[in-house]
């Protein structure tokens, strides 16, 4: 049982493509530096010094007119040097805030009201353990990692104005405990609030006084997630192109600058282009001259919490297991945490169950928690599948079956297309509810190993020519080459159609001579099928109002924009502002109900509300836009806009600052370019900060041609030139050229040097 939200306003959360960037209130990455920082080369030996210098003489960054990075190396870990060092050109605070949340160390710079998040962490991420695999680790593997660490070190040495908040050296081992691509990954299923309700009750150490109350969980939950966490993938067959070459989309909906734009090119076969999550050495979604994969979230169920019968007996704990009683394991943890005074520290005894940690209690019993935990294979499966050169290498790296979060969508030069729905999923017994926690007592619900590829819901090269995946079953997005998902367990899928997946099979289905600015368009057609049941409802419901009814009158207008409208979205469209905010206040309203029946808020309000509510939506819809731009026939461009205004991981807004106009709505209305805000609006205004952010449309010919946009640009810093540059043309949904090879970067390219000059 994936233990994270299901009822959401799409119907869709995933942390794989995309979950939210770190709850920090982080400084620009130009405000990280400082002027007497002391001198960072103490730090290392005189032989390490001269081996990260040897290594920066083997790479050779080649930042093009974007400030795209385009690294070459000699060996695939010279790239990985070259590319994690970019990566900190650009962003050092995101990659170092990446890796103090990923070790569960977030409380050291935030203070005492992160502890359990590090706690969540920490009940799997242990340094000891992490070395060891580390040792444990391929040859080959062992040198990307070390190279990891030299280009992040070599960053440090090299820019002594850069204060770091925590990590002042990299280790080789930290690698695996940020390893599978997805930041946060499955880990951060586990909720904070019953975590910290379970644990807080054991004392504090002597080292810090007790607090008078535990402290609150610190969260960016403001009890009902308002916009969609995945992403939309499409592989087009070639005998539906233009020039017979299968075509790629790749469009991750994820918190904005949650990832750079990389190029990393190695002498021994590497050849990788597209987004990587900060801090990480592997292209996460992307492609190479031979082929692509792009990754939505939300597959099988993975997660599975157990029912845990425990007994105290002489002040130690037992579970039944089988009719026995087995020891709890136990780790004490330290989480030590900032204070206005200083660092001060909590203890816990964490428990352990052989099915995994104790995470809360539930009507008298432990709940302990399984879920993948193979850090080293999942790094060598994110990064083996840049090298694939074909789909029989591709498959082969897929058999390591640790990509847990994600389902991947594939195209390549031979011409095939092909989905995975998940990768890593459990083999149960079918006749347990497995979207519940089950019994922990008997042997009859244990894992019975891993489906085999070949047994997960797989498609390749479809009749249909097409492949879509939208965060959706799939059940659809294949025409009628769609799998039949009642062959095969439940379990194998978790999440229901949504609005973006209807949209996509229609868009898709009559495709024909598409060329890669074809599937552009495609992707970005401004239909929203959210509103296709809702607005005839709500013409009907005022056309039956009695003439006496003050409504009839005081929505004549709005009704009358509503039923002129083509439900297309447009920064000129008056009736897109009125839908948009109609909708946002029925589903306001519906969401805790929706979460009682365990429907999907937007097909709820679809199917569930009667026409007093929407009605009287509609009309507070009104009065909202009336009051905060003056009239309601406001255009939509007028209210959703794009700003970035600096480098702040918690990004803030300002209506008096310059931004962008923005056509394309939130994903839960359908729109397949995907742009809406989570922060806590404190502005009149709309100001996007999840959705389209890295994407990219791909054709595999004989010479590769792509093209991609960024949201913002690909630097962190508000004075580099490339920290806005591609804001207007993200605003307006248009792309710009990849420069995928050398020739064609070096004739835009605006800087080439080694690492460090």
């Amino acid at each position: 049982m994936k233990q994270i939200p299901r009822i959401l306003i799409s119907t869709v959360l995933g942390c794989a493509s995309g979950a939210a960037l770190l709850p920090v209130h982080a400084t620009p990455a130009a405000a990280a530096t400082t002027a007497t920082a002391a001198p960072q080369t103490s730090a290392f030996s005189k032989a390490e010094l001269a081996r990260m210098k040897a290594g920066a003489a083997r790479v050779t960054i080649l930042r093009d007119k974007w400030g795209i990075p385009h690294v070459f190396g000699k060996r695939d870990a010279d790239a990985v040097f070259g590319m994690v060092f970019a990566q900190a050109e650009d962003d050092f605070n995101r990659v170092e805030l990446n890796y103090i949340n990923a070790m569960g160390r977030l409380a050291e710079v935030e203070g005492e009201a992160e502890i359990w998040r590090d706690l969540r962490m920490k009940l799997y991420i242990d340094p000891a353990d992490m070395k060891a695999k580390y040792a444990a680790s391929p040859a080959w593997l062992k040198q990307l990692m070390d190279s990891f660490a030299d280009g992040m070190n070599w960053y440090l040495v090299t820019h002594p104005q850069v204060k770091p908040k925590l990590l002042s050296r990299f280790e080789p081992w930290m690698a695996l405990s940020f390893s599978e691509g997805s930041i946060g990954g499955d880990i951060e299923s586990i909720e904070l609030k019953p975590l910290e309700a379970f644990y807080a009750r054991q004392p504090a150490r002597a080292s810090a006084a007790p607090a008078a109350t535990a402290p609150k969980v610190a969260s960016l939950d403001q009890g009902f997630d308002a916009e969609p966490r995945g992403s939309n993938g499409f592989a087009i067959a070639p005998r539906l192109t233009a020039d017979g070459h299968a075509l790629l989309m790749i469009n991750p909906h994820t918190s904005f600058y949650f990832r750079p734009e990389v190029h990393m090119v190695s002498e021994e076969g590497l050849n990788a282009y597209g987004a990587v999550t900060w801090g990480q050495f592997f292209i996460y979604q992307g492609f190479n001259e031979r082929l692509g994969w792009m990754h939505t979230s939300g597959g099988g169920d993975v997660i599975d919490e157990y029912l845990e019968t425990v007994v105290e007996k002489d002040g130690k704990f037992f579970y039944q297991y089988d009719g026995k009683q087995r020891p709890l394991q136990s780790r004490r943890i330290d989480l030590p945490y900032k204070t206005a005074n200083g660092m001060a520290s909590r203890s816990v005894t964490a428990w352990f169950t052989h099915h995994g940690p104790v995470i809360r209690s539930e009507n008298g019993k432990w709940v302990a928690v399984k879920m993948m935990d193979d850090p080293m294979h999942a790094l060598m499966q994110s990064y083996g599948r840049t090298k694939a050169r074909d789909y029989a290498a591709f498959y082969k790296v897929m058999g390591l079956r640790t990509n847990s979060s994600n389902n991947t969508v594939y195209a390549d030069a031979d011409g095939n297309i092909a989905y995975f729905h998940g990768n890593f999923i459990p083999r149960r017994d079918p006749h347990f509810d497995w979207t519940k926690p089950v019994d922990g007592s008997t042997s009859a619900t244990e894992w019975q190993g891993l489906h085999e590829v070949k047994d997960t819901i797989t498609v390749f090269n479809p009749k249909s020519g097409y492949i879509s995946n939208t965060n959706n079953w799939p059940c659809t997005g294949f025409g009628a080459s769609s799998p039949k998902c009642a062959d095969y367990p439940s379990y194998m899928w978790s999440l229901p159609q949504n609005a973006r997946g209807i949209h996509a099979e229609r868009v898709l289905h009559d495709a024909d001579k598409l060329t890669v600015d074809g599937l552009v368009a495609r992707a970005y057609d401004s239909y929203l099928t959210a509103f296709e049941p809702l607005v005839p409802a709500v013409l009907k419901d005022w056309d039956a109002l009695p003439a006496s009814d003050p409504r009839k009158a005081r929505l004549a207008g709005q009704v009358a924009a509503l039923r002129g409208w083509d439900l297309r979205w447009s920064s000129t469209s008056v009736p897109t502002s009125l839908a948009v905010y109609w909708g946002q206040d029925m589903v306001k309203g519906a969401a805790p109900r929706a979460r009682a029946k365990g429907v999907p808020v937007v097909d709820f309000v679809q199917t569930s509300l009667g026409a007093q509510e929407r009605l009287d939506a509609l009309g507070r819809a009104s009065d909202r836009l009336q009051a905060d731009f003056g009239s309601w026939k406001t255009p939509w461009g007028e209210i959703n806009r794009f700003q970035r205004l600096s480098g702040a991981v918690d990004q803030q807004y300002d209506d008096s600052k310059p931004s962008w106009p923005v056509g394309f709505t939130s994903a839960n209305w359908g729109s397949l370019a995907s742009f809406g805000m989570t922060a806590k609006q404190t502005t009149k205004r709309i100001y996007g900060d999840r959705g389209n952010s890295f994407v990219a449309a791909v054709e595999f010919g004989p010479r590769l041609r792509a093209r991609s946009i960024l949201a913002g640009g690909e630097s962190g810093d508000p004075a580099s030139p490339h920290f806005a540059d591609q804001a207007e043309m993200y605003s307006r949904g248009e792309f710009k050229d990849v420069l995928f090879y050398k020739e064609d970067i070096e004739k835009q390219l605006e800087r080439k040097y080694h690492p460090g000059e």
